[in-house]
């Protein structure tokens, strides 16, 4: 009496016998498969022409989206790199919050940016980047681990910047020296998907750190 066998033992016996349609190749045209594509009967042959190319329109996708991904990273490095030369280019220690906070305007686009500061050297402290700072905006700034990124929640910092009642979504980051905080810096936009609490903050991340080790040299 003839065995009968289950589909699972058939898929063992032809991955362990990878030549059987070598030997049989009569058999690939003759096995029909139905397509998910177009719905039609079609050979083995066929159907595995058609895996094979969504395989491929996958892969293309994919390589596709990471070329994108790194154009869009080579564009926000060169922003960065001349954001950074313009710091580098003040030769006033005085002019740094303005180059600073301008270069961001310029090089990514952003439609309002400011920052403040605290425990400043005593030519620094009547300057505008050192005004209308409250504790609880210094304790505020302390308490950031990381950049704020998402809606205007009404911020004390926020209202720093120029036209904050327009200002729909925000990133606030915290300038740190060994000592702990010692200013923040605000950019504001008027559209609510600007910045949002799911982007990347890598980038943000080392914004805040060069605006840091650039403005340490106005402290006391």
């Amino acid at each position: 009496m003839t065995a009968l066998l289950d589909s699972a033992a058939v898929a063992e016996f032809l991955a362990d016998n990878p030549h059987f349609f070598e030997e049989h190749t009569g058999l690939l045209a003759k096995v029909k498969l139905s397509s998910p594509l177009t719905g039609k009967t079609v050979s083995l042959q066929e159907r595995q022409m058609e895996v094979m190319r969504d395989k491929y329109k996958t892969l293309e996708l994919s390589m596709s989206q990471l070329v994108r991904t790194a154009q869009e990273n080579a564009a926000i490095a060169n922003r960065f790199h001349g954001w950074t030369a313009d710091l580098l280019r003040a030769r006033n220690n005085g002019d740094l919050p303005r180059v600073l906070v301008d270069g961001l305007k310029e090089h990514f686009g952003v439609p309002q940016a400011t920052l403040r500061l605290w425990d400043l050297a005593a030519q620094h402290q009547g300057s505008w980047f050192a005004e209308g700072v409250s504790d609880d905006a210094r304790i505020f700034a302390n308490s950031l681990l990381a950049p704020y990124c998402g809606s205007n929640h009404d911020f004390e910092a926020v209202r720093w910047l120029d036209d904050a009642a327009s200002v729909q979504s925000t990133v606030i980051l915290p300038l740190r020296s060994s000592a702990g905080a010692f200013g923040l810096l605000i950019m504001g936009s008027p559209d609510p998907e600007r910045f949002t609490s799911v982007m990347a903050t890598d980038f943000l991340t080392h914004i805040g750190d060069i605006a840091s080790a650039a403005l340490e040299a106005l402290r006391a």
